[in-house]
């Protein structure tokens, strides 16, 4: 069944949380802003956006997130600077982030929850499909999730998540799908949510991770949630009540995604994710894996 609907082009991107688990670094630097070798974890975030023609993008902040307002608007002072000297690659890095997209900012005010922070979307989403996505995960571009799931929403209807197979010991901390398989290989129907499920309780090991296409019904849906976990309103339950439904707003499907994913949430995997990227980048690799190398044998050796 397909689906005819305006092309989606709104991105939500919640960054309203305090970063605790970064303290120190993050007392006076939003978490979204620590460096991914020399860009802001949320910049790449951002870049996806674009790269699925996500061109109109509203950011979910709080206090003490103004870091983030700056780093997407002119510094005309430091384009001055670079410009009578004559740097003209620094210049256009500089102005990079400044030229993405159309940005958008709003307060969620109280941290309510996921939930609470995609329901301040919703007078500048309206009645529109729009996407999720959450600073903590990074989708490597070489594997392409979100236009995938833009056109499975197309495709379906309703909403979308992203599904990723975990280790079933690590599934509770996740929030977790049941589901049953279509006639595409890597897009699933989902029947059931659970948010960071019991160990040995969990649906399955398919856990989400921040990638969503959701259809406007979820507001509605939110705002019917009760707090759950740690007293947040969360956006796994309002779209386990959106997967009961055929539709008004449902079903619920997810996308299997089995390619490369770098978690910034978690401070060992944040580090990870640098020397992953770091030894990828062409002007870096080279020599900071001949550099690893060399460090790793010699940790071997003691």
């Amino acid at each position: 069944m397909t689906h005819s609907r305006t092309r989606i082009n709104k991105a939500v991107i919640p960054a309203a949380g305090l970063g605790t688990r970064f303290l120190p670094a993050t007392k006076a630097t939003p978490k979204e802003m620590l460096p991914v070798v020399d860009k802001p974890a949320i910049q790449y975030v951002v870049e996806e956006a674009v790269s699925a023609r996500l061109s109109d993008v509203l950011m979910i902040t709080g206090r003490n997130k103004r870091a983030l307002e700056d780093h997407f608007d002119r510094n005309y002072e430091l384009e001055e600077a670079l410009t009578r000297k004559g740097d003209e690659s620094r210049l256009a890095r500089v102005r990079e982030s400044s030229d993405l997209a159309t940005m958008h900012y709003v307060r969620q005010g109280d941290p309510k929850g996921l939930g609470h922070a995609v329901l301040c979307a919703e007078p500048h989403v309206g009645d529109q499909p729009f996407a999720v996505l959450l600073g903590d995960d990074l989708i490597d571009p070489r594997d392409p999730l979100l236009p995938r799931m833009i056109d499975v929403q197309e495709q379906y209807g309703g909403s979308v998540i992203a599904l990723m197979e975990v280790d079933p010991a690590h599934i509770h901390l996740y929030g977790s799908a049941a589901i049953i398989p279509t006639a595409d290989q890597d897009v699933v129907r989902v029947t059931d949510l659970v948010e960071k499920p019991e160990p040995g309780q969990a649906p399955s090991a398919y856990a989400v991770i921040g990638r969503y296409v959701l259809d406007p019904a979820v507001f509605e849906a939110i705002k019917k949630t009760e707090p759950g976990r740690n007293g947040e309103i969360q956006l796994t339950d309002a779209l386990r009540e959106l997967s009961g439904r055929n539709d008004n707003g449902g079903p619920v499907h997810g996308v299997v995604f089995s390619g490369r994913r770098y978690d910034t949430g978690d401070r060992g995997d944040y580090l990870r994710a640098i020397v992953r990227l770091a030894c990828e980048r062409d002007d870096l690799g080279p020599d900071f894996r001949t550099w690893l190398r060399s460090y790793v044998n010699e940790e071997m050796q003691e």
